[in-house]
């Protein structure tokens, strides 16, 4: 089965934008999970725009009482970063690289190019006991390096799918291919497979035939969705369609 790990930065983003508490974050995480997720993510930015230090040790300290949900923090290789998540030990760190100014991640990893600037903060983590994934194109080489330096498991990141397929089905497939070839060399030398990026009810029929999906981390379009339907309703969309279900129309709950 396909894990659905919810991404609850966009609930922290409306509760930054005027202030307080509300919406919850911890509400967020807490209906997911009575809903049937398997697993919370979150992204703290250095700049704090959405999801702060605090909202990472509160979810941390709530999953407490749900065993069984993955917590997986996921941000660039910075210094406070990893000190939060080797405080917090979640249980995956998902490695993304940062542009400065960019709206949202946007790219990938690289080897050999970004081994060295990896190789020290995987180890830190795997040392602390958590599963390290790194954020990657679909296409990229020499993952076995990435393997060598302790990566446990690539999150594909799906935008480039995910525009593909929205232009058509047939130039999503096409894309699509690039993924499978990827997933399955990642496969090959024992790694796992997670994936996200503007994944959604729609390309998700597709997507979930990756060889070795293991899990996504959906957060924009399940709170687009839950704007429309619910949250509790969106979400178990998410996990039916994981499970095999079509789609549901556009809208329906």
């Amino acid at each position: 089965m396909i894990a659905l790990s919810v991404n609850v930065n966009k609930v922290a983003t409306l509760r930054n934008s005027r202030g307080g508490d509300k919406p919850s974050v911890l509400w967020a995480a807490s209906t997911c999970i009575a809903t049937g997720c398997q697993g919370i993510t979150v992204h703290p930015r250095a700049d704090q725009r959405h999801i702060r230090p605090s909202d990472v040790r509160e979810v941390a300290a709530m999953l407490k009482d749900h065993p069984g949900i993955e917590y997986n923090i996921e941000g660039d290789a910075r210094s406070d970063l990893l000190d939060l998540a080797i405080d917090v030990k979640p249980d995956q760190c998902t490695l993304v690289p940062v542009h400065p100014g960019e709206v949202t991640s946007d790219h990938g990893y690289r080897f050999p190019e970004d081994a060295e600037s990896l190789r020290a903060p995987v180890t830190r983590l795997k040392d602390a006991g958590i599963r390290v994934s790194i954020f990657v194109e679909a296409g990229v080489e020499n993952l076995e390096i990435a393997r060598e330096i302790g990566v446990d498991r690539i999150e594909f990141y799906t935008g480039p799918f995910a525009e593909s397929y929205a232009n058509t089905e047939e130039h999503g497939a096409r894309v699509f291919q690039s993924h499978i070839a990827t997933a399955t060399a990642a496969v090959k030398l024992g790694m796992g497979i997670n994936a996200g990026h503007d994944l959604d009810l729609e390309n998700l029929t597709l997507y979930r035939d990756l060889p070795g999906l293991a899990e996504v981390s959906i957060g924009h379009a399940i709170m687009c969705d839950a704007l429309e339907s619910g949250l509790a309703p969106t979400v178990r969309n998410y996990l039916n369609v994981l499970a095999g279900q079509p789609a549901p129309a556009r809208g329906q709950a």
